[in-house]
């Protein structure tokens, strides 16, 4: 289990990217930043505690999408290792699950380590000049789902970000499995 910094590194710039997707593209930063913000996630296919909220990822993209928001997963999981997070079984993944954004793959892990990415799931929340506003939980669950009436941590910051270009200042980090990194 990892989690992510107890700090936000607010106004920290978003690091580009260009990255196979999915769904047969490559896509840049620039292909899915949102007038209104744009959400960074680091997910896995096999983490417990990405699949125990993944309902709550989709139906929380959805909305954002919806305010201007967007929004793009990545994998960056050493797939050698965990074959579950290979690209393959991504593309199966987000075909099965009918994601409305992006899903990526870091097969090299250099934008993970760009954007100092902890663990899975791990949110980076940025306004509409792509400055960070959140790096926080989505929610109060951990490897299971919690109450279906849990404050909506990251949907609240991202409406605040889209409302107004900032974040909040109280946030409460991410918990996860770590990344897993290729060995050196």
């Amino acid at each position: 289990m990892a989690m992510t910094p107890n700090t936000c590194d607010f106004g920290w710039k978003a690091v580009d990217f260009s990255l196979p997707a999915t769904d047969g593209r490559i896509v840049s930063l620039a292909d899915i930043a949102g007038p209104k913000g744009t959400l960074v996630m680091f997910i896995c296919n096999h983490c417990p505690y990405v699949l125990a909220v993944l309902d709550r990822i989709k139906r929380d993209a959805v909305e954002l999408q919806a305010m201007g928001i967007g929004v793009v997963a990545i994998s960056a999981n050493d797939a050698v290792a965990y074959p579950q997070d290979s690209f393959d079984n991504m593309k199966r993944m987000a075909k099965m699950q009918g994601f409305s954004f992006p899903y990526l793959y870091d097969e090299t892990q250099d934008i993970a380590r760009a954007y100092d990415a902890a663990c899975t799931p791990d949110f980076f929340g940025f306004n509409a000049d792509l400055k960070l506003q959140y790096r926080g939980r989505l929610d109060a669950s951990r490897a299971s789902a919690g109450p279906a009436d849990l404050r909506r941590d990251l949907f609240e910051a991202m409406k605040q970000i889209a409302e107004t270009g900032q974040g909040p200042r109280d946030q409460i980090p991410s918990m996860g499995c770590s990344i897993k990194w290729k060995s050196a």
